[in-house]
């Protein structure tokens, strides 16, 4: 008895072994892949990711490797594309292979694997299509959208002149005015300032999108499987986006209560009217299940972009207090101090223009993108992808390509300016990513930043209690989004704007 029971268990390791190994051949049968660390079996090059992070990791594997590396996350093989040229080979000149979504676990569990952002085939297209037809209608490069921009700017500016120049957090107008804007599109409707509820929910898409970007965020990506019941603050982070599911479920049950098919007045109604009007269609996406998600995508990807970015901006111009001043002369002279600033003004603002996309470039707000997929068995560079590789892309490297910007680290708005001072573009300025799955609501971002940006500096001069030198620039988190650090500043009203 004995005996057997040492041969059975002699037998079950032998066989442990045989798949180990086995696992361990199949990861490691590289074939034409782009080069790249050796893998250990079933873990990959998890261990070799120090506590920095992910985005440290990889960064330093561009400067082993080059361009275009391999590495496993876990048993998962992925592509791992830097720098602008590689980039625009692969979503531009090679889109239709790179376009669709690759496996992103936390933001599958937030967005349900539906929406825009993570959906493939047909249900991305529709979806897609219909945002961005949906968002022109109700704004999108239009004086409408500029019209609520205005007024939320004038909202923003009373809440900044009411702290009495004390120190304060720039989210707490930054934060509202952005999501106001969208809300007003999405919903129709804008929430006041002092709405605990608005600014409870705020709160939490805040909180949940820093837990998304910690160490917290990329342990569930690396390992779901096990993340799922462990303990920790990423399960507080799902929760948050669950409140905020439960909020836009209420309001959309409320637009399907008073729905006038006649006269849609927001997303949402075009939405519904849309669902409405195939109901009968097999193949359509359009339903209660799709919407939420999409609306999340919309709202999240402009609120955190708007915030994020302008938040990074302005403790730059603290930081640069010159490159203040040369807009205050800028603002003066082109929109004076009795007018709202209008997007159109940005033609005859280089330098303000100017500051705008090197504060793009420098806030770097999805460093590490979000992963695609390899449609089909491909030859890119020389190297043979096969079909279902995971392809992550570092938009940090874009941003800060050297071939395309001098000395990329220092902080430098006259880098898109010509000898003539007029502004000039750069093509490795992409922070909103290139080819068909680029950010959709990328125009209202942009939109947003330079009629706020111009709006509070028409207003106010902008005061740190530190001195320049000692002001610190590090990101509070650096995951899939660049989360600013906090601060303090004092808005100071301009003469003229007592």
């Amino acid at each position: 008895m004995e005996f057997g029971a040492a041969a059975s268990l002699a037998l079950a390791v032998f066989i442990s072994c045989l798949l180990f190994i086995n696992a361990w051949r199949k990861m490691f049968q590289r074939g034409n892949l782009p080069p790249g660390p050796t893998p250990l079996p079933l873990v990959g090059n998890l261990l070799q990711v120090k506590s920095s992070g992910l985005l440290a990791y990889l960064r330093s594997l561009y400067d082993v490797y080059g361009p275009v590396f391999t590495i496993y996350i876990g048993p998962r093989r992925v592509m791992v594309i830097c720098g602008y040229d590689a980039l625009k080979e692969a979503f531009i000149d090679q889109g239709d292979a790179f376009v669709s979504r690759g496996a992103a676990p936390a933001m599958e569990r937030i967005f349900h694997d539906s929406g825009v952002t993570l959906s493939n085939n047909e249900r991305w297209k529709q979806l897609r299509k219909f945002s961005i037809m949906t968002l022109r209608d109700f704004g999108m490069g239009k004086r409408l959208l500029e019209d609520k921009i205005t007024e939320e700017a004038r909202f923003m500016v009373d809440l900044f002149r009411n702290t009495k120049e004390e120190f304060c957090e720039p989210l707490i107008g930054l934060h509202p005015a952005a999501a106001n804007v969208i809300f007003s599109i999405i919903l129709g409707d804008r929430f006041d300032y002092e709405d605990e509820k608005f600014r409870n929910v705020l709160k939490s898409l805040s909180d949940g999108l820093v837990i998304l970007s910690s160490i917290w965020g990329q342990l569930y990506d690396i390992f779901p499987w096990i993340m799922y019941y462990l303990p920790g603050p990423h399960n507080r982070m799902f929760k948050m986006f669950l409140d905020f599911e439960d909020l836009l479920l209420d309001r959309i049950k409320s637009h399907q209560e008073n729905l006038d098919c006649s006269s849609p007045q927001d997303f949402v109604d075009c939405y519904l009217i849309r669902k409405e009007q195939e109901k009968d269609n097999p193949f359509s996406e359009f339903s209660i299940k799709n919407l939420v998600p999409t609306i999340m995508d919309i709202l999240l990807g402009g609120l955190d972009t708007v915030t994020n970015t302008m938040t990074h901006g302005i403790l730059y111009l603290l930081k640069n207090p010159e490159v203040q001043g040369k807009i205050y002369e800028e603002i003066d002279r082109v929109i004076g101090q009795h007018r709202t600033p209008m997007y159109e003004d940005r033609n005859k603002m280089p330098y303000t223009n100017a500051v705008i996309h090197e504060i793009f470039r420098v806030a770097d707000n999805f460093p590490l993108g979000v992963n695609h997929s390899v449609v089909s068995n491909i030859k890119f560079r020389g190297y043979t992808i096969p079909k279902g590789t995971d392809v992550m892309y570092l938009l940090s490297t874009v941003l800060k390509d050297r071939k395309y910007f001098k000395d990329p680290d220092n902080f430098n708005p006259e880098r898109f300016l010509d000898e003539n001072g007029a502004f000039k573009t750069i093509n490795a300025s992409v922070p909103f990513s290139i080819g068909k799955r680029n950010c959709l609501a990328e125009g209202l971002a942009r939109t947003e930043i330079f009629m706020f940006l111009t709006t509070i500096l028409q207003n106010f001069s902008l005061k740190s209690p530190l001195d320049p030198k000692d002001i610190d620039l590090t990101p509070q988190e650096s995951g899939i989004s660049n989360v600013a650090p906090a601060y303090k500043l004092s808005f100071v009203p301009r003469q003229g704007k007592q």
